[in-house]
Parts: C-alpha cells; structure tokens; sequence
C-alpha cells in the first residue's frame, strides 16, 4: 500500500503525461496570474488529488482528475485569488469522494486549506438535498458556512465547469442544476463582482432551461455581427478623439451584452431579438481615483451627450449611489 507522504512526494507512481502538461500549464498561469506561489503545496495537492481519484471517471468517461484541474484553472484565470485557493480547487472533491479524510488534509497542508475543504464538503451536502428552500435563504446558508471566501471562490469555478461539460448527464439532472446556478450562483457571483463567471454561468442555465430560445439569440447575434461591430467602431471613433484631446487616461471598447441578458430583456419586453436594440455597451474605464475619478467620470459623461442625444429616462448613477458590492460607473442610453 502506498503511504501519503509517497504520494505527496510523487515517487512511488508517475503521471500520465497529458494531466502533467495540464498541471505545467495551471503552474504557468498561477506564475503569471498571482502575486506569488507555492509552487510545491500545489504540486502535492494535484499528486493527492491524481492518487485518490485513480480510478474515478466523470460521466463522460475522461479520468476524473480533468475536472479539479479545470477547476483550478478556471479559478486561477478568472478570479486569482491566491495560491491556497488553487491547491483547494484541485482538492475540493477529495474528501467527499474517496477514502482521505480531512485530517490528512490537516496534517499535510495545515489548517487553512482543511478548512476550506471541510467548508466545499459541507456545501455539497446541501446541494445533495432534494429540497433548498427559498433561493436567498440558501445562498445565505451557503455564505454563513464559508468561514472562508476561498469557499465560495472554488464553488463558483466547480458549478462553471460542470455546467460546461452538463451534456454527459441525463436531461432532469442538467435542468435541476441549470435552475439552481440562475437562482443561486449566477446572483451570488454578481455580489462578488465576478461579472464574467455570471455571465457565463447565466448563458450556459439558458442554453439548458430554453435550448430554442438561445439557439435562436447566438443565431441572430452571429448573423448581424459584423453590422454590430461596424456601428461599435464608428460610435467610438469620435468619443476617442474628444477623450484624447482632453488628457484622459482610459481604456474604450465595446462589447455584446449577453445572451441571458438579451433573453431577458426578449421576455420582458415581449420582442423578438431584431426589436431589441440595446443588444451591445461601449465601456469606458478611466485610469483616475477618488475624487478626480469620480469627477472625470461626470466629466467624459458630458463629453457623450455632447456628442450623442442621450435618453434620460435610460441613465443610472451608481457614483452617488454604489451598488452593493462597491461597483461604481454611469450609465447611459
């Protein structure tokens, strides 16, 4: 029987090559992405994690250990958060589902990581319920149980990517946690102000829970995208130009909205796509703070309505008044 510390140090089996590769390039990203890293707590963690799912397969039928190492890199490129977090991500189904428990979580990677652990297994547990309840009173269940914010981090990346590869499970399985992320993931990840991994996660529940509806959205998007572009490159021309001339430090760029987005506004506007016209947004993010960010803010605002006819009735201010995670900006229509 081979001991932890051998498989913690790798000597006693060796890996196939294509999950070493995959773990050079996590390394890799980690180097470029984080402030700084353990290289060998991660390298252990992936070796413990390799041994103790050896001989588990996901549905699909690849080796189970492609998916902490998606999950590690989902987590290391879109949130970078720490290197602690990333050798929890690679270790996040260990103790549920093999035969390690977490005091040899504790007694190799200290008390930090068991905690995370404990606090992952502890949120699955909920999940494996048949009934959650009301959707904000389980997202607070699921914050009071991460004592750690690298609980929810991992979480997030784990539901991306099963909702990435949810075409392996039977049909009721996918639409259960197709509900559950837009209910639960999809809102708490927007009060972390992890805007991108909402997004995705919203689009992927859609193309689950209303397969023609989002078919026909990515269609339409795709068919008028040069149109869209065209239109995005000519609106910032001149907006470029003013902010230049001024002095501004800033970064410009349009982007589509999406597509759970545009579903929604589809549905509640009772439209169909082509009636839709706010299907896109410019962005502006001036490199200014404090107080002089806040004014130049009000200041390239003045600059667009100088330029475009505004629609009242369409602007926010979320400068005076902050969202709730700390987002501020001005919109406008």
């Amino acid at each position: 029987m081979i001991k932890s510390s051998s498989i913690l140090a790798g000597t006693d089996f060796a890996i196939e090559p294509q999950y070493q590769q995959r773990l050079d390039v996590l390394l890799e990203t980690c180097r470029k992405n984080l402030r700084s890293v353990d290289e060998e707590m991660i390298n252990r963690a992936f070796r413990l994690s390799y041994w103790a799912h050896r001989n588990d397969t996901r549905v699909s039928g690849e080796s189970y250990i492609s998916h902490p190492l998606e999950v590690a890199q989902i987590l290391v490129e879109q949130v970078a958060f720490d290197d602690v977090s990333v050798a929890a991500a690679l270790l996040h189904d260990v103790v549920e589902d093999t035969e390690f428990s977490l005091d040899l979580i504790r007694d190799e990677f200290g008390d930090t990581l068991a905690i995370i652990i404990d606090g992952l297994t502890k949120i699955s547990d909920v999940f494996s319920s048949r009934e959650l309840g009301q959707a904000e009173n389980v997202r607070k269940l699921m914050l009071s149980m991460a004592s750690d914010i690298r609980v929810i981090l991992v979480k997030f990346a784990d539901r991306l990517h099963n909702l990435r590869t949810i075409g392996s499970l039977a049909k009721h399985k996918q639409l259960k946690i197709a509900s559950e992320t837009l209910d639960l993931f999809a809102p708490l990840a927007h009060r972390f102000g992890l805007f991108s991994i909402k997004s995705e996660l919203q689009d992927l529940s859609i193309a689950v829970l209303h397969q023609e509806e989002y078919s026909a959205i990515v269609r339409g998007l795709r068919d008028t995208k040069e149109q869209r572009e065209a239109f995005i490159k000519s609106f910032i021309g001149p907006v470029k130009e003013r902010l230049e001339q001024d002095g501004f430090e800033f970064e410009i760029y349009g982007r589509s909205k999406n597509t759970f987005s545009i579903f929604e506004k589809m549905r509640r506007q009772n439209k169909p796509l082509e009636d839709i016209y706010d299907v896109f947004a410019i962005r502006i993010v001036l490199h200014s703070e404090d107080a002089k960010g806040r004014e130049d803010c009000w200041r390239v605002y003045s600059i667009i309505t100088d330029l475009y006819k505004p629609l009242p009735e369409r602007f926010r201010d979320f400068i005076s008044v902050p969202k709730s995670n700390g987002y501020q900006s001005l919109h406008t229509t």
